[in-house]
């Protein structure tokens, strides 16, 4: 398993991580095998967005004796009330389930507290106005909970929250399909159907830009609906018109800015034992350039989406890299402090790019490389 750092919080994730839902409806015994899978592979990473209290108690049961072996995302604002799931912005209803949810799973902290599910600006206006962002705030500073998170389907209201520099994690939907809508507060609009009967054509620019945000301030993204719930990887189902395999669908999201660990809504044991086996899939098997560039319904002409497909340069460039860091930059409208040392520590710059071409020939996606080159060189200066 490979361990990646989430933003600031210094916190190290696997980079495959598991949702709650694979233990919904499970029994303790059930459960606690998940648990032991987990361990043995080193899926660290657990969101848990449900309070639903006989999942939260096995989990906690299965975890006496390790808690520290996993690092637990545990969302404010989501109760358990007449025997259901609901979304709550009252102070004190907030606050006491969470209390509950630290008993239920037997520990005293947790290590992202994550604000649940805010999709709309107006909803963005109310955690900060009664409180909930306070909230968490203190809960921080008490050590119940390690850093403060938020999670997101609108890159709209996740941008507003991560621009405060109160929010270390955000949870967002990543994939290739998603990635292509613009912000909605209706967080159904992802997935309808009519909203792919025209093709589609490269990155919503405000999802670029949350991402590339992160980066840059330092704000870990954990993923959910790497997926796209099942449907990207059914061709009958999924709105891009073909299936994608889940190494694909895990890479992609793990080559984003600021992504440190995918969420993998893994319901079965062979589920979670099909997302572990990322680690060990070839380069072949986690390449998605081909099958993007194939896609029916779906374009992303033009643009970078560092597959690697241009290397290796007959100079040595990490083009990729390069391109990254020039988004970085080009997306702020300055160069911030970790990009330039990042650029810096590159064994080979852009001013070293002979356009010789090679590059845009393998290219699946028609970019520019070279002239993508020279601006890095003119904006880095080498």
């Amino acid at each position: 398993m490979q361990y990646r750092t989430l933003g600031r919080t210094g916190i190290q994730v696997s980079e495959i991580g598991m949702g709650c839902e694979g233990f919904s409806g499970k029994t303790a015994e059930q459960v606690r095998e998940m648990v032991d899978l987990m361990e043995s592979a080193g899926v660290s990473c657990i969101d848990l967005y449900t309070p639903e209290p006989a999942l939260l108690d096995n989990l906690g049961r299965a975890m006496e004796g390790r808690r520290e072996k996993f690092v637990l995302q545990n969302h404010l604002c989501a109760v358990w009330k007449d025997g259901q799931y609901k979304r709550t912005r009252h102070l004190e209803e907030a606050k006491a389930n969470f209390t509950e949810r630290l008993r239920l799973l037997r520990t005293d902290y947790t290590d992202v507290g994550m604000i649940h599910y805010v999709d709309a600006m107006s909803d963005w206006d109310t955690v900060v106005q009664n409180g909930i962002l306070d909230c968490a705030l203190e809960l921080k500073a008490a050590g119940t909970v390690k850093s403060v998170g938020l999670s997101s389907h609108n890159p709209e209201v996740a941008l507003a929250a991560v621009n405060t520099g109160k929010i270390d994690v955000l949870m967002f939907s990543v994939n290739p399909c998603y990635d292509l809508q613009p912000a909605n507060e209706d967080v159904e609009e992802l997935w309808a159907d009519k909203n792919y009967e025209k093709p589609l054509v490269n990155m919503d620019p405000q999802r670029q830009a949350l991402y590339e945000t992160c980066q840059r301030l330092g704000v870990g993204i954990t993923v959910m609906k790497a997926f796209g719930g099942g449907d990207l990887l059914k061709a009958d189902m999924s709105p891009a018109g073909m299936a994608l395999t889940a190494a694909q669908c895990l890479h992609y999201a793990l080559t984003r800015p600021a992504v440190a660990s995918v969420m993998c809504g893994a319901r079965t044991m062979e589920d979670l034992r099909a997302s572990i086996a990322y680690e060990d899939a070839s380069p072949e098997e986690r390449d998605y350039a081909a099958a993007f560039a194939a896609m029916p319904k779906i374009s992303w002409v033009g643009h970078c989406m560092y597959c690697g497909h241009c290397a290796p340069c007959p100079q040595g460039i990490s083009v990729a890299d390069v391109t990254k860091f020039l988004h970085l930059c080009e997306a702020q409208g300055e160069i911030p402090e970790t990009v330039r040392e990042h650029y810096a520590a590159l064994p080979h710059k852009a001013g070293e790019c002979v356009q010789c071409g090679a590059c845009e020939k393998r290219c699946p996606f028609g970019v520019a490389v070279t002239e993508n080159m020279k601006r890095a060189a003119a904006l880095f200066g080498a």
